[in-house]
């Protein structure tokens, strides 16, 4: 699945893939909305086409798409998510993003390489947020040696794999690595990408419902490095 320097090689073979792949293009391209279509790409800065489908009825079309389908191998996981991905619109990344959050216990550690070139292909901070929380952070969980990964991304040139590392801990809660958190904001506080500021600032707020203390000493001992979009969305809840 994998080529020497970790990345996806190609798309691994998968029977349940087929099916719901098939499915998916069939249902969801019954439901398309031009109209509609054209708003969204419009909101999403024209990123991506889409089919117009609004969200809660892609979310009802999704659960028939996956009715009566076995669980998911991590290689069925693979090939549904870098196949959905191939697809132009829109609405099929979501189903893979989605589909992967329902699944991401069914996946070892060797699947980050797979959600990395998610995160990197077609970027936008609707797919990049999920995946972020939803299924690097609990791959990381499982697996603490991958926290070095996030080590590496935290310094990538890619705002994106910056960003998710940046959020891969939002719904940690007490388990959150916090010398962690605080160093990845301190080594991003200057940067002047607006999705790398107010990620800083959301990691913070959400680390803020759990330790409310550590975040406000943590943002006046670094409020000169900071951005003030950073520190009003630290604070914001305190």
């Amino acid at each position: 699945m994998l080529s020497n320097d970790g990345r996806p090689r190609g798309v691994p073979s998968s029977a349940l893939a087929d099916t719901l792949l098939e499915r998916l293009t069939g249902t969801y391209a019954g439901a398309a909305d031009p109209v509609r279509a054209a708003a969204m790409t419009a909101y999403m800065k024209d990123v991506a086409p889409f089919l117009g489908i609004p969200t809660p009825l892609r979310r009802e079309l999704s659960k028939a798409v996956t009715k009566d389908t076995p669980a998911p191998t991590e290689t069925d996981c693979a090939a549904l998510a870098l196949r959905c991905r191939r697809l132009p619109e829109r609405e099929y990344q979501y189903f893979a993003v989605d589909y992967l959050r329902r699944h991401v216990r069914r996946c070892s550690s060797g699947f980050l390489p797979v959600v990395r070139h998610l995160i990197v292909t077609v970027p936008w901070w609707d797919t990049v947020d999920l995946l972020a929380a939803h299924t690097v952070g609990p791959l990381v969980a499982a697996d603490p040696a991958l926290a070095v990964v996030m080590d590496e991304w935290i310094e990538d040139e890619d705002r994106w794999l910056a960003r998710t590392a940046l959020l891969h801990q939002l719904r940690y809660k007490g388990a959150t690595d916090a010398g962690r958190l605080f160093a990845y904001c301190r080594r991003q506080a200057g940067h002047p990408d607006f999705f790398l500021r107010k990620a800083i600032g959301w990691s913070l707020r959400e680390y803020a419902k759990t330790d409310p203390d550590a975040v406000r000493a943590f943002v006046e001992a670094e409020r000169a490095a900071l951005s003030l979009l950073s520190v009003r969305e630290a604070l914001k809840n305190l």
